[in-house]
């Protein structure tokens, strides 16, 4: 069984067991925290397609840690003028092990 899920602004597809990193939740290590927005389920073949959403569907989800992605670099610059600017960013993910896919 699995499923698309929409956390944040992304869609991820998941199975049980399944560990992914995601926009950060406001949830703190250790917490089960229950995604109710399931776009798609697929049971034994069989699709269930949402109209945005399934109504009965949701997926069980345990918050492992917060974890920082790779830095991005944003260089600004324009030529002949003197002018350059680098900045940093790293932005802080939570990281989710998929425990129960239920659909009723």
């Amino acid at each position: 069984m699995w499923a698309v899920v929409k956390t944040g602004s992304k869609q991820y597809k998941v199975e049980e067991g399944d560990v992914l990193d995601t926009q950060r939740l406001k949830s703190p290590a250790g917490d089960r925290v229950v995604l109710d927005k399931v776009l798609l389920l697929s049971d034994k073949g069989k699709l269930k397609i949402g109209t945005p959403f399934l109504e009965k569907a949701s997926v069980e989800v345990e918050v492992l840690e917060e974890i920082k992605a790779k830095k991005v670099i944003v260089f600004k610059y324009k030529r002949r003028k003197g002018y350059k600017r680098k900045r940093g960013h790293r932005q802080i993910l939570s990281r989710l092990k998929v425990l129960k896919i239920k659909s009723k």
